[in-house]
């Protein structure tokens, strides 16, 4: 690979750095370079590739050179920018927003959206402007299906976004389509979800009409002994939830420890919790889909032995 072509690179930039198309075509057809978006390169060895949030995030850096400097990136686009999770959202576009009443568009790359924007809605990410947490959080409540706003505006919370400055948000956008949609997933937001899978499972838990669980309960035995934190909490039916995830025993892992002993710790914990009286019921990422199975557990659970 020629040293001199940068991780991202613009065809723009190559020409004037001496590379004709006929060399761009040639690297692109041995797999030397990848074109990210037409006019726009990377090293095809680049493991970024491989990743469809880290590709994304190439490609909307990639637009944004190419657009200038009268949009910023929003919606998904944005999200991926502020590391916030974007589960089950597509990221075929690359979404811009230019601060106009009119003129949006779709193309096959990219979504160009016409909407108004102040100041104070508008940071730097990495170089690159993108509307606020705030105000990319409640577009995309407006806009994607309730789970997975859900999911991205549980994390927004837990990574440091006030209630306030979601509530701000949604006000400001009183007016345009899809507010009373935005209004109900922040309303239903908590911070407190840990994971994706734990911001699914609670609306999972909603969708099956269930009660609404004590998030991340702490158990205290009658001595005052902390036995452990749950996932979801029914001290009234005596019983606990806790959703199971890959990523969940690697966050309980301590230094020099082997997975093995986060799922011995777990266990020895779930103990604790059962010898208290205390009902557990447990659910994969699987189980998430087909969520009646386990919304039965939990009904036989709150009725007791």
């Amino acid at each position: 690979m020629d040293p001199f072509i940068p991780e991202l690179a613009l065809r723009k930039s190559l020409l004037a750095a001496g590379f004709s198309d006929d060399e761009l075509r040639r690297m692109c057809s041995t797999r030397l370079l990848t074109a990210i978006r037409p006019g726009a390169y990377i090293r095809s060895d680049d493991e970024r590739l491989l990743d469809r949030v880290a590709r994304h995030g190439l490609c909307v850096r990639a637009a944004m050179h190419q657009i200038g400097c009268d949009a910023v990136a929003s919606h998904a686009s944005a999200a991926v920018l502020h590391g916030l999770p974007v589960w089950s959202v597509p990221l075929d576009l690359v979404h811009v927003t230019r601060n106009q009443r009119s003129g949006g568009r779709r193309s096959r790359l990219l979504h160009l959206h016409a909407a108004a924007f102040a100041e104070d809605e508008v940071v730097v990410v990495d170089g690159i402007p993108a509307t606020s947490v705030a105000r990319t959080v409640v577009d995309m409540a407006r806009s994607t299906p309730f789970e997975p706003a859900v999911v991205l505006t549980d994390a927004s919370l837990r990574h440091g976004l006030t209630r306030a400055e979601l509530v701000e948000a949604v006000e400001r956008a009183a007016h345009r389509h899809g507010n009373a949609a935005a209004r109900r997933v922040v309303s239903f937001a908590d911070g407190r979800s840990e994971s994706v899978g734990e911001s699914r499972s609670r609306v999972a838990l909603l969708r099956a009409g269930l009660p609404a669980p004590t998030l991340q309960w702490e158990v205290i035995s009658p001595t005052g002994l902390l036995l452990g934190r749950v996932d979801f909490g029914w001290p009234e039916f005596r019983t606990v939830g806790e959703f199971d995830g890959r990523v969940k025993y690697g966050r309980l892992l301590r230094a020099g420890e082997e997975p093995g002993d986060a799922v011995f710790e777990e266990k020895r914990r779930e103990d604790l919790i059962r010898d208290e009286a205390l009902r557990v019921v447990r659910w994969v990422w699987d189980e998430l889909d087909r969520f009646d199975v386990v919304a039965a557990r939990l009904r036989r659970a709150f009725r007791g032995p």
